[in-house]
């Protein structure tokens, strides 16, 4: 009777934690941690990737080379296939390829203009994604009818990138893996008016929103360039930013993260389809006036256009005359150097956080981010996500 006894409570044990950790899986499987990954040059090693704090790495980026899906370098293929041997360890995590980028979307507006063109696309990606046992793809398209980095563009790339989407979607489902199709698009509300918003999201798994970039190193006044607090006109009201939009007659609409969420939900995109992005990098300006510490001011020109995030905690947060402010609206930390006049907007582990939270509270699909090479390998950005994810 002891026996029978024994084996009851064993295999009633042995169900209930197993309904406790299927239970976990499944919630840690709901919330989604993309990184875009650019491979360097020199010193590769993927094998040291904290791909365990991930659950999607999206390899960039190939192009469109006539008609097709295609390395502009044939290293990277090598490099791809090193980044794949790595699920045997990690085999929760799901290796993407991107198609695409700021300077790489040339070739799409022509691609999705015709069937046969398409079509000829799509073939490829699926022998790509077979050649590379990979797990998905994401369309980097910057951007449908609009210029982007000088990219050809026309009007009817809004219902062609409509067409490529649904195509691809068709010819990933037959080949009977769960492949996860995604596309990348931009932060602020015009590029809305050139995609069929709605109808592309029948087809994309998730939609991975740029909020990054939201100023550029061209833009006459300093601001946050990846911040999640939504910023109101009022909010900068008095500021040179603010004078100098409504002298050249523009309609002043600061960017953020929630307030093209929100637009997002308004069309009706299901939350659990949207992603929001990091920068883990940031951008800096010279010439930059003391008023507000420098936020909201002229500047002279870029500083830095590109500063990875190991960089700026390495030389910039809180050293060489740097210090750090926050921004309870923006919700966001910028660096200022009074001494030079440089300012420096960027993502740091408490913005990230808040984001991060943000897209649990809001019940988002997820975050991702751009790039995880700029990240720093101790007590990182990816580490105040990944805290956040476990909890």
């Amino acid at each position: 009777m002891n026996y029978y006894k024994t084996i009851i409570i064993f295999f009633f044990t042995w169900a209930l934690v197993s309904w406790f950790s299927n239970e976990q899986n499944i919630y840690q499987d709901s919330f989604a941690v993309m990184a875009y990954y650019v491979a360097p040059r020199e010193n590769y090693r993927p094998q040291d990737l904290p791909l365990e704090k991930l659950t999607h790495i999206i390899f960039s980026f190939t192009e469109v080379f006539d008609n097709e899906m295609k390395f502009k370098n044939p290293v990277s293929g090598d490099k791809l296939l090193l980044l794949v041997e790595q699920k045997k360890n990690y085999p929760h995590v799901k290796v993407m390829i991107a198609c695409g980028g700021w300077g790489g979307s040339g070739g799409f507006s022509d691609m999705a203009a015709k069937p046969e063109n398409r079509k000829k696309f799509v073939e490829s990606v699926i022998r790509f994604i077979k050649k590379y046992d990979l797990d998905g793809l994401d369309i980097d398209w910057e951007y449908p009818g609009l210029r982007g980095a000088g990219n050809p563009y026309k009007p009817e790339d809004k219902e062609n990138f409509t067409a490529l989407m649904r195509e691809l979607r068709e010819a990933m489902d037959a080949t009977g893996k769960n492949l996860v199709l995604t596309f990348a698009s931009a932060g602020w509300e015009r590029y809305y008016e050139h995609v069929e918003l709605l109808e592309v999201m029948k087809y994309a798994d998730y939609m991975n929103i740029m909020t990054y970039d939201l100023v550029s190193g061209g833009t006459p006044y300093t601001g946050h360039h990846t911040n999640l607090g939504w910023i109101k006109s009022e909010d900068m009201r008095g500021t040179p930013a603010q004078k100098m939009m409504e002298a050249r007659g523009y309609t002043f609409n600061p960017r953020s993260a929630e307030k093209i969420v929100s637009f997002c939900i308004k069309k009706g995109v299901n939350p659990r389809q949207l992603i929001i992005g990091a920068a883990f990098y940031g951008r800096g300006w010279l010439g930059v006036g003391s008023d507000n510490n420098g936020l909201y001011q002229r500047n002279k020109g870029v500083w830095i256009g590109w500063a990875p995030y190991a960089n700026i905690r390495d030389k910039y947060e809180g050293k060489n005359g740097f210090e750090r402010f926050w921004d309870p609206i923006a919700k966001a930390p910028y660096l200022y150097n009074a001494k030079d006049s440089l300012f420096i907007s960027y993502d740091d582990t408490l913005s990230v956080k808040l984001k991060t939270e943000y897209a649990i509270k809001t019940d988002l699909g997820g975050i991702m981010f751009w790039q995880l090479s700029d990240d720093t390998n101790q007590h990182g950005l990816l580490d105040a996500i990944y805290k956040v994810t476990i909890k």
